[in-house]
């Protein structure tokens, strides 16, 4: 003799093998974090001449990547993609920058520099509703130095 729970949960079952599930409760969806940084390492001396890849972050608000022109096997200047598309670099930096840079323990964007050499880069990601600032600093040892900046 079935009793009334185990009619109830092969009742249950039966709906969850044809696909039909009791509805869930809506997640919210997340929104980007409002300040960001990633660090990346250079490329290696002795690579082939042209664009090199640098290095890669992928997350579900977008894809960063750095790229590096190599000239005589050294890394001549360094710059970032969105998306696969290039940041094109503002001739200000957009004021929003400054404070994310700041909290993390970055000087405040400058005029931008010529080219962007180091040891170790930072990419800052400032999300602004729809809008994406993107920073690049450099690192000289252990001093930071502020490369480019620009809207995507």
């Amino acid at each position: 003799m079935l009793t009334k729970t185990r009619i109830a949960l092969i009742g249950l079952l039966g709906l969850t093998a044809t696909g039909l599930t009791l509805p869930l409760h809506a997640q919210p969806a997340k929104e980007p974090p409002s300040c960001a940084a990633i660090r990346f390492r250079p490329v290696p001396s002795g690579m082939n001449d042209g664009e090199q890849d640098a290095g890669l972050y992928k997350s579900r608000f977008g894809r960063i990547e750095l790229k590096a022109t190599v000239k005589t096997g050294e890394p001549q200047d360094y710059f970032v993609e969105l998306d696969g598309k290039q940041v094109t670099a503002a001739a200000t930096p957009p004021a929003s920058l400054a404070p994310c840079a700041q909290s993390k323990k970055l000087p405040a964007p400058t005029a931008a520099s010529g080219a962007c050499t180091g040891d170790g880069f930072m990419v800052v990601v400032v999300h602004s509703g729809k809008e994406r600032v993107i920073g690049l600093y450099g690192r000289q040892g252990k001093a930071w130095h502020f490369c480019r900046a620009g809207t995507a």
